[in-house]
């Protein structure tokens, strides 16, 4: 069946339907407006509907999508080919998975962790490679140190000071997946502290792959960074961004060039 054009995805073109039975939940399901869908690549289909309705707001977070069968019923699919569009879209964030008598499919108010885990994915692909963490990280970082110098509150401002002291004790003990676990936490509090969904999403992202990558290379002494990162918090408390920018920025870069110097060694040892 060809889509209306135009309105294909919002409303349909057939007559009126009986309301979509509701579910005797504390929430209840969403009325959806659909269109059947034909055989071909049907999951397609029934996703690329669902997602409309939910970037066009008819669907907002926290609505229940009709009980599986109905729905089902309404785009003229399989169960097991909606289950596969629902699916999914879970996989994109978009939608939550519930089992059980209160259970469903609900729509989700938004997860930074879907951005994070694409970035892992591809790095595990191959498609991120060393230098291309280099470059973002920094990039991103820029941003973060200049909102966080605006938005930084003094609770957030002893938790970083904190972790430094953590880092510090844990570098003292010799304990370099701790002081590593607390580094690269820092930069995580950093950008929550701007208050910005994409910054924070970004830099759990990138965060992840340098645990792994660090993980890969095995452990540096990096002595410089516990001093650079008492500097840093020096201008973040005085909110001097360009200090802190600075300061930031010339660590991250003899901090990866350290990292690129082990990944070098580390790709000939396997090649030989």
């Amino acid at each position: 069946m060809t889509l209306p054009q135009g309105r294909g995805l919002i409303e349909s073109t057939t007559k009126p339907m009986d309301a979509i039975a509701r579910l005797e939940t504390d929430r209840p399901s969403v009325a959806l407006p659909v269109v059947p869908i034909t055989p071909q690549r049907a999951f397609e289909g029934v996703e690329a509907q669902i997602r409309s309705l939910i970037m066009s707001g008819r669907l907002k977070p926290g609505d229940r999508l009709p009980a599986e069968r109905d729905l089902a019923a309404r785009f003229n699919v399989s169960r097991s080919t909606l289950r596969e569009a629902l699916r999914a879209l879970e996989l994109a964030g978009m939608l939550q998975l519930r089992k059980g008598a209160t259970g469903g499919a609900f729509v989700r108010s938004g997860d930074s962790d879907v951005v994070a885990k694409g970035l892992i994915d591809l790095y595990h692909l191959g498609a991120i490679a060393p230098r291309d963490l280099t470059e973002a990280r920094i990039g991103i970082t820029e941003a973060v140190v200049r909102a966080a110098c605006e938005r930084i509150s003094e609770e957030e401002l002893a938790a970083l000071d904190e972790n430094v002291a953590q880092a510090a004790r844990a570098d003292a003990a010799g304990e370099f997946d701790e002081r590593t676990r607390f580094h690269q936490r820092f930069h995580v509090l950093l950008a929550e502290s701007t208050r910005n969904p994409i910054l924070i999403a970004n830099m759990r992202g990138i965060m992840e792959i340098v645990r792994l990558f660090v993980s890969s290379i095995g452990p540096s002494d990096n002595a410089y960074v516990l001093p650079s990162r008492r500097r840093f918090m020096k201008y973040l408390h005085a909110r001097d961004a360009a200090a802190a920018t600075a300061e930031m920025v010339k660590a991250l870069q003899r901090l990866h060039r350290n990292y690129m110097v082990l990944w070098e060694q580390r790709v000939r040892e396997e090649s030989r």
